[in-house]
């Protein structure tokens, strides 16, 4: 096998996101990859648009997802539960036929501003991840609470217990990927 392919994928679509900054430091610590991010900017799904055949933007996500080893998947959390934008590109993703998310293999990470770190997002990203027979890896929840205190300017996670926690899903990750 040559260089893992990863593809990211934020629930934010914000672009100083602390998701995004989390998925970056995920990256930095499996290493050397072929890293592709997945834009989440998709239309809302629905069924009447879907019969007249997939939006460009959703075709190329789905194509991104067959392509990927793996999937990093930012999961931020909203109102107490999954952020629209990533809820919405996994109902996209999971029309595709076949089904593409069956046995693929994924990291969930999750930061927030308040201070359970995005937590009912992250169960909420994982219980549907599951029914969709996505294998996540799993490992003690890695959620960044007070995420405005934890990156830095050039948005560097500066906490090193996170950075140890990541640092080790992430070779677990790469394990699974042999």
């Amino acid at each position: 096998m040559g260089k893992p392919v990863l593809l990211t994928m934020s629930g934010s679509l914000r672009k100083g996101s602390y998701n995004r900054m989390l998925i970056a430091e995920a990256v930095r610590a499996f290493g050397d990859a072929d890293v592709m991010t997945g834009d989440l900017n998709l239309p809302l799904y629905d069924g009447d648009v879907e019969d007249e055949g997939m939006p460009a933007s959703v075709q190329t996500l789905i194509d991104q997802v067959v392509r990927a080893d793996a999937l990093i998947i930012g999961a931020p959390e909203y109102n107490k539960g999954i952020s629209g934008v990533l809820k919405n590109a996994i109902d996209w993703i999971s029309r595709a036929r076949p089904p593409v998310f069956k046995d693929k293999v994924a990291v969930i990470l999750s930061a927030a501003g308040g201070r359970s770190g995005g937590e009912t997002g992250h169960f909420m990203t994982h219980s549907i991840l599951t029914q969709l027979q996505v294998h996540v890896v799993h490992g003690p929840l890695i959620l960044v609470a007070a995420a405005q205190n934890e990156f830095d300017e050039n948005g560097a996670l500066t906490n090193d217990f996170l950075k140890k926690q990541i640092e080790a899903r992430m070779t677990r990750l790469r394990e699974l990927l042999g």
